[in-house]
């Protein structure tokens, strides 16, 4: 009974969730979940928070930007949640380069490959699956991303 009473307002597009409703669903992953946001903000410390309604079968997800730039995605779940990450072609020649520990080459390895590029994705329920995003978001951060295209002038 619990869990879904988490649960309700994950899936509720009219409002964004609260901390207390988010930690509650996340459960003993909750530490994690700040863990991977305070990770992220120590190498850019000026990433807002942006939530975001993925539709009925995913729920809220969280967002951490850099103006226009998505650096993270964060994907809530029951006792543990998804952490996403977009590598351009550059990023994962550098990531090859670099020496992987085995975990973060293994979720490299199988990443989809979209125009975006790589969509690397993993579960987090415990700390040590912290270390791969940590790698990973190094590298994609020493990366500079694309410039973004502009508008056509009038």
């Amino acid at each position: 009974m619990e869990a879904s009473l988490a649960l309700e307002p994950m899936f509720d597009p009219s409002q964004q969730p609260q901390r207390a409703t988010l930690n509650a669903y996340l459960g003993a992953a909750a530490p994690l979940w700040s863990s991977v946001i305070d990770r992220a903000r120590e190498r850019v410390p000026q990433l807002a928070e942006a939530w975001h309604f993925a539709g009925p079968k995913v729920g809220w997800s969280l967002r951490l930007v850099d103006g226009d730039r998505i650096v993270v995605y964060l994907t809530p779940g029951e006792g543990a949640f998804r952490v996403g990450l977009v590598l351009g072609g550059k990023a994962v020649a550098a990531a090859r380069e670099a020496g992987l520990s085995a975990a973060a080459a293994a979720i490299l390895d199988a990443a989809p490959r979209y125009a975006e590029g790589h969509g690397v994705r993993f579960h987090v329920a415990e700390r040590k699956d912290i270390a791969p995003f940590v790698e990973l978001l190094s590298i994609k951060l020493a990366v500079p991303p694309k410039p973004q295209p502009r508008g056509r002038r009038s």
